[in-house]
């Protein structure tokens, strides 16, 4: 029996939460269910799956994700996706092909009929089951080529700039960015440089979160290897004005050649 994760738009002071893992302990009472998060902005595609997208490699492969951002449109599809040795069932919104560069190897239109207004608990919490108990995806509806895509924010490099923009603003207000270490390194060479966020800038990186006093801006590379820019014990996000979108820029200070 695989590992299922749950993520949602739904909140936490509501009971539509309940209501699905009430299903699925209903079909399986001994179902191993891992809450990623339930407190994704409603109907936020691209936060959605960036929270997904920073952790569902690390749990096992054959793992089953349940999806359910933005899952409850009228006329919507709803689908199972094997993509990276992983399952995710959800709403064929684009969130799905946010989650990685590879394409899915499988994807299926699950059968919608006798669903009403709770789409992920009338039609996704029994493919999920289904799916962790081994049954193979194919069984689960029709075989199609294609999901609906989204494109997602591209970073431009040149041997002089990287620009990118802010991604997620986390639980901390810290704003995390599509710039990846990477490809920082591989444009700094040791060459000086400077970041600019806002009105703000900054010459130099940290390594740690507490590295700066108290009140003061650090910038740093993050355990998933993106530049990450916040306050200690404060809130960037609102200090400093930017959110989702809000470009960030590395210039780096070489001649002319």
């Amino acid at each position: 029996m695989s590992i299922i994760t749950f993520t949602s738009d739904f909140g936490t002071t509501d009971h539509y939460v309940a209501a699905v893992k009430a299903k699925l302990y209903s079909l399986d009472a001994d179902a191993q269910i891992v809450d990623i998060s339930h407190s994704i902005e409603a109907f936020n595609i691209a936060q959605g799956s960036f929270v997904i997208k920073s952790v569902y490699r690390d749990f096992p492969v054959g793992t089953v994700h349940l999806v359910a951002v933005d899952a409850q449109s009228p006329n919507q599809k709803y689908i199972a996706v094997s993509l990276e040795g992983h399952y995710f069932v959800g709403a064929d919104n684009g969130l799905l092909s946010l989650l990685s560069e590879q394409g899915p190897e499988e994807i299926i239109v699950l059968d919608t009929k006798g669903a009403t207004t709770f789409s992920t608990k009338e039609i996704l919490a029994s493919a999920t089951i289904a799916l962790s108990h081994g049954i193979a995806i194919q069984k689960l509806g029709t075989l199609v080529s294609e999901l609906e895509r989204r494109l997602p924010r591209m970073l431009k490099a040149t041997r002089k700039q990287i620009v990118g923009h802010v991604v997620h603003v986390d639980h901390y207000g810290n704003l995390i960015t599509n710039i990846d270490q990477v490809t920082f390194e591989y444009l700094r060479k040791g060459v000086p440089f400077q970041i600019r966020f806002g009105r703000e800038t900054a010459n130099h990186l940290q390594q740690h979160y507490h590295e700066v006093e108290y009140g003061e801006v650090f910038l740093l590379f993050n355990s998933a290897g993106w530049l990450e820019i916040g306050i200690n014990q404060g809130n960037a996000h609102e200090l400093l004005g930017l959110s989702y979108d809000s470009p960030i820029m590395i210039q780096f200070e070489r001649d002319s050649q």
